[in-house]
């Protein structure tokens, strides 16, 4: 059994937890605009690691990485006019303009 000083500790941090919570769910939307796009950048690092959490031997085209990895073509989002999308890894044609690719790409079609 635990001692009246103890127990009388674990409820102060409880309470104290349980503000917390409380008050950062009242203000919220005052910091949340703010740490959002933070919490998104570091939630897509965790999940989608890039070549700089590689060990130092396995980072870049090395001998391990197939050689089509190196020469990849980057993917492209054109958005027309008319608010069509094609995805291409060509120049965006004429009357369109291109915009930054957000997220994977796993695959484009060969020609």
């Amino acid at each position: 059994m635990r001692s009246p000083r103890e127990r009388a500790a674990w409820t102060a941090l409880a309470v104290l937890a349980l503000a917390g919570t409380a008050a950062a769910w009242w203000t919220s939307e005052q910091w949340l605009p703010h740490a959002g796009p933070w919490a998104e950048q570091a939630w897509r690092r965790v999940t989608r690691p890039g070549p700089e959490t590689l060990p130092a031997h396995k980072r870049g085209a090395g001998a391990g990485a197939p050689a089509s990895a190196a020469s990849a073509p980057q993917p492209r989002k054109c958005v027309q006019a008319d608010g069509r999308v094609a995805y291409t890894d060509q120049a965006c044609p004429a009357g369109s303009q291109e915009v930054i690719v957000k997220g994977a790409v796993t695959s484009l079609p060969r020609r």
